[in-house]
């Protein structure tokens, strides 16, 4: 499979697990967080989706499309293992709907990543919220959740969700 391939299979698997995402958040009050902004597309698709929602942004260098940068109140910047903590007080049990996209395409720094992580996003979530992620999270606090149905580009793996307990 081409590396352009293998793109556009996790865009559709990411697209296809947010949009479950935001329906199972529908009963769920609470905010959104996404960890990393990149360009800013799943940002722009989460407002699209839950426009009512407060959407949080952790970015460690802010480069996203002008038109998908969030407002300076909602924009976390700089390394997540400083950020998240500062924003503790304010995000403390109160994400519905957790994104996090900061996958290399690297598996064993995947690993390292979803292990640092793990412990800050932690105390965020509200118990049943939904996380979206493109790292596999090993937690006893999160149950893995049925993936959607395979997109036109093949099966949804590129992307997992879980909720937590």
């Amino acid at each position: 499979m081409s590396r352009l391939d293998h793109m556009l299979r996790r865009l559709h698997a990411q697209r296809a697990c947010l949009n479950r995402a935001a329906e199972l958040v529908a009963g769920i009050d609470g905010v959104v967080l996404e960890l990393g902004l990149g360009n800013g597309r799943s940002y722009d698709h989460l407002r699209e989706l839950l426009p009512t929602r407060d959407i949080y942004v952790c970015e460690r260098e802010v480069a996203a499309h002008p038109d998908c940068i969030p407002p300076d109140d909602k924009l976390l910047v700089g390394d997540l293992r400083e950020t998240l903590p500062r924003a503790r007080p304010r995000l403390a049990g109160k994400v519905a709907l957790l994104n996090i996209d900061l996958g290399t395409g690297n598996a064993a720094e995947h690993k390292i990543i979803a292990a640092e992580v793990l412990p800050l996003v932690a105390p965020l979530l509200k118990p049943g919220s939904i996380v979206a992620s493109d790292l596999e999270l090993e937690s006893a606090e999160l149950d893995d959740l049925p993936l959607p149905e395979a997109t036109p580009m093949g099966p949804v793996g590129r992307y997992q969700l879980y909720r937590r307990r």
